[in-house]
């Protein structure tokens, strides 16, 4: 008699599955944001971040947000504050504090970066059922519950 293959071979397929889908969706994300609107995923996701700040974050506080170092974010702010699309706001209360949020002009360029991601998913994601995106939406999150604060 042959001995089924173990769960922990599907679970492995699966998590590389997972990874290879995930590299190439973003991959797909990148070229569009690059051809599309002469931008970055990071600079989308800073983005994306201040969005959800209105009265902006303190650098460190951006970093936190999007799980990255300070010396990540930094570059990336910089150009956009050149690009006019953050700006730096001082914090009451602390001289030497700032906070970066975005412009008008950033928050009206970031909505059409946005709308367009949202398609983009949109299409690539086609295949799924509205039930099934959030099923597995779902089992995904719980996943992510669990590793929440593991050490590894």
């Amino acid at each position: 008699m042959v001995n089924p293959e173990p769960d922990s071979k599907s679970r492995l397929r699966l998590w590389l599955r997972l990874l290879k889908t995930s590299r190439g969706i973003e991959a797909t994300l990148r070229e569009r944001l690059r051809v599309e609107f002469n931008s970055t995923l990071p600079r989308f996701d800073v983005m994306a971040a201040l969005m959800r700040h209105e009265k902006g974050l303190r650098m460190s506080e951006l970093s936190g947000v999007l799980k990255v170092s300070n010396g990540n974010v930094t570059g990336i702010i910089e150009r956009l504050v050149e690009d006019d699309m953050v700006e730096r706001v001082a914090v009451e209360g602390d001289r030497r504090a700032t906070r970066v949020r975005l412009t008008r002009g950033g928050k009206m360029h970031f909505e059409k970066l946005a709308s367009a991601h949202e398609t983009w998913i949109d299409e690539l994601l086609a295949g799924f059922a509205p039930e099934e995106a959030d099923y597995l939406s779902a089992q995904l999150q719980a996943v992510e519950d669990q590793t929440e604060g593991s050490d590894t």
